[in-house]
């Protein structure tokens, strides 16, 4: 193998693993982007705990309620109260009331977020129904809660310190329900040649 050749080769496999390396980069780069939103608040993006926090401040801090639907979605949404004050610290509680005013059944999952942008890394929820979908009848109304608090180091940071109002916006797009899991009768009764047994 000629000099020119060898170079050629070894150029083209580079060139192939940087190809490889820029696939493998784009697989794991949603993955990536959403763990770093989650650790930093980027973007407005929420934390999430499974307790409250152990330090309440006397300072109060107003949160206010915002509610939207996707184009596609016909439910009627809103929150029940508009805003409350409540201690840095101190564990809140919410409502936000979804009505399907349609003659189907509709499944809708909800996309949250916080301005400004910056408080996201403090704004913690334990509970919320933003964490799974939800499923309305046609004519159903239901109050969803969301359990929530402030992180009292939001008055450490130099840039959040300041804040003394956060909007908890949220807005609800159709989905496709989740597939349930057929049940044992129900997988007998699809198989080819099966009989059912009285």
């Amino acid at each position: 193998m000629s000099k020119q050749n060898s170079k050629s080769v070894r150029l083209a496999g580079g060139l192939a693993l940087v190809a490889a390396g820029m696939v493998g980069l784009s697989f794991a780069a949603v993955p990536l982007y959403d763990l770093f939103c989650r650790v930093t608040g980027y973007g407005g993006t929420t934390q999430q705990s499974e307790l409250g926090s152990d330090v309440i401040l006397d300072k109060k801090i107003t949160i206010d309620f915002d509610a939207n639907t996707g184009k596609d979605m016909p439910w009627q949404f809103r929150p029940v109260e508009r805003k409350v004050q409540i201690r840095i610290g101190e564990t809140g509680i919410a409502f936000y009331e979804a009505m399907n005013p349609t003659d189907k059944e509709i499944t809708g999952t909800a996309s949250f977020n916080v301005t400004p942008q910056k408080v996201g890394q403090y704004f913690t929820k334990i509970e919320c129904f933003c964490f799974t979908e939800q499923t309305l009848k046609p004519g159903e109304s239901v109050d969803m809660p969301v359990t929530f608090y402030v992180d009292p180091d939001i008055t450490k940071n130099i840039n959040t310190k300041e804040v003394e109002t956060i909007t908890l916006s949220y807005t609800f797009f159709v989905t496709e329900p989740e597939e349930k899991t057929a049940s044992a009768d129900e997988v007998i009764k699809a198989e080819p040649g099966s009989a059912s047994v009285n």
